[in-house]
């Protein structure tokens, strides 16, 4: 297994800045004055800090993204916030920016953190498309702006833990993952959603190795009354700028009570069956990597406890360790989901 320790990152060089309040008025100011095409990246989220005004890190200039096609401005600028105090909120530090998009985890891009960002940056989402097969009503391939055009998008502010033990608070840009799965229409048989990342070896390096760790495409999988809770997104964007290609562009699947790598990136397939799916990790080292994935601090990784966790990024003054709540601190939401079951066999 290539999954790698994470290092300590020292980013106090980033300064973080008062979010504004009223963030929907500012985006459509933005558009009025014509930056949205190539300074949506400047732009903080909007959510506040626990203090009321919020701490937010500046994209730095040299990470500024432009849209990837023109639709994408009007798609982002009618954002909703996240109710401050709600399920899709939290008052913790936000990670900056900056290690947001250059501590990734995205093996189609190489197997250290940087890589992603060092390889993925001529990565081309446009055009994009993705299939929904299996057992649904409206099955078919979808242009993403069709895909997109009936979901309203929102901010979300979620925990992301990594199974390696590093943790982040990102402001995610997207919509329920439950909206999608109503329109298209299961049918009665769809007990499970499997998901493929993009199988292109000419843009993405890492899957271009002969001996990767891997068998690509990547795949991941949720239990239908998973993908239907109300916390299971799919994000398009983070701090108010359209997803870095690192980040999973142009669209990935966020499920905060879950270890980070059952959020699926770059997905190009959405299938509907009846039986579990073949999940990636859980394929190559199945007594390692359940298909659950749930964080739990009780059930400890070969490799890794998991009852601490180190958010990122660590400091001269300050280590980021802290203790690992269940369920990523979401299980008023969805320890429901799993009443009854042995989570230390089912992990």
């Amino acid at each position: 297994m290539l999954i790698k320790s994470a290092p300590d990152i020292l980013s106090s060089e980033i300064t973080p800045e008062s979010v504004y309040r009223n963030r929907r008025q500012f985006m459509a100011d933005a558009l009025k004055l014509g930056i949205a095409t190539g300074g949506l990246a400047a732009m903080p989220g909007a959510a506040l800090g626990a203090s009321g005004d919020g701490l937010r890190a500046r994209a730095p200039a040299d990470m500024e993204r432009s849209a990837p096609a023109a639709w994408w401005q009007d798609k982002f600028a009618g954002i909703d916030a996240a109710e401050r105090g709600g399920n899709f909120w939290t008052d913790e530090d936000l990670t900056p920016y900056r290690d947001v998009v250059t501590y990734n985890n995205f093996y189609e891009f190489g197997t250290d953190k940087s890589d992603p960002y060092q390889n993925a940056q001529s990565f081309d989402v446009d055009p994009w498309s993705i299939e929904i097969a299996g057992e649904v009503d409206n099955p078919g391939t979808y242009d993403l702006e069709d895909f997109m055009k009936p979901h309203q998008l929102e901010e979300r502010i979620y925990r992301l833990r990594c199974v390696e033990r590093w943790s982040m608070v990102i402001p995610w840009i997207g919509f329920p993952l439950a909206d999608l799965i109503k329109r298209v229409g299961p049918t009665s048989k769809a007990k499970y959603v499997a998901f493929e990342t993009l199988l292109d070896p000419d843009q993405m390096p890492g899957q271009r190795g002969r001996f990767s760790v891997i068998e690509w495409p990547y795949r991941e999988g949720l239990r239908m009354d998973e993908a239907m809770n109300p916390l299971s997104f799919l994000a398009v964007g983070l701090y108010g700028n359209y997803m870095p290609p690192q980040n999973g562009a142009p669209i990935r699947l966020v499920i905060p009570w879950k270890y980070g790598f059952k959020s699926i990136k770059s997905i190009v397939r959405i299938h509907f069956t009846e039986t579990e799916p073949a999940t990636s990790w859980n394929m190559l080292q199945p007594s390692e990597y359940g298909f659950y994935a749930n964080v739990n601090p009780e059930v400890h990784h070969p490799r890794w406890r998991q009852d601490m966790e180190t958010r990122l990024p660590r400091t001269l003054f300050s280590s980021g360790r802290m203790e690992t709540q269940m369920f990523n601190g979401y299980a008023d939401q969805v320890a429901h989901l799993y009443q009854g079951m042995d989570l230390a066999r089912y992990y």
